[in-house]
């Protein structure tokens, strides 16, 4: 199995913005709901930034 450096970034990218607004929501649902909608959109938009870069 191998790994996509470009993926990794992208994700860690994603995780590091999640963290630094995570302690401004002081309750653990904003924070899970934060976290999911962010999870949806790095989701949804990982395979169109791939295929905009040509990868």
């Amino acid at each position: 199995m191998s790994f996509d450096g470009i993926a990794i970034a992208y994700y860690a990218a994603i995780c590091g913005a999640l963290a630094a607004l995570a302690p401004r929501f002081n309750t653990l649902m904003r924070r899970l709901a934060l976290g999911a909608a962010v999870g949806v959109i790095a989701a949804t938009l990982a395979p169109n930034i791939r295929a905009a870069l040509g990868l």
